[in-house]
């Protein structure tokens, strides 16, 4: 799937390589190969829900999700979703943030 990624230097912030997968979704053979893969690596595990992390995660989480026969849940940023949801707090290589889902 290399082939399929772009590689941002620096962003978003300097020492990190942003992986864009645009190119990889603009090739529809890319992006099936792409899931079937994900799906390919949990098929024998019993998943009842998928969580997709904004915009990269819901694309991708999405038909994975469908794939399982699983549920789909979206985690945002606080205050994108209009009703009351959950929240928790998450830690990632660059930063510790708070996310809200369903």
């Amino acid at each position: 799937m290399t082939p399929f990624l772009r590689e941002i230097v620096d962003y978003p912030v300097d020492g990190v390589t942003f992986q864009d997968i645009t190119p990889l979704l603009g090739t529809p053979a890319a992006f099936g190969r792409a899931v079937d893969d994900i799906v390919a690596t949990l098929h024998d595990e019993q998943i009842s829900t998928v969580v997709g992390v904004e915009a990269r995660g819901f694309i991708l989480a999405a038909p994975v999700a469908y794939r399982l026969r699983a549920g789909f849940v979206p985690v945002r940023k606080p205050g994108k979703l209009p009703w009351a949801p959950s929240t928790v707090a998450l830690s990632t290589t660059l930063f510790l943030t708070r996310r809200t889902c369903s």
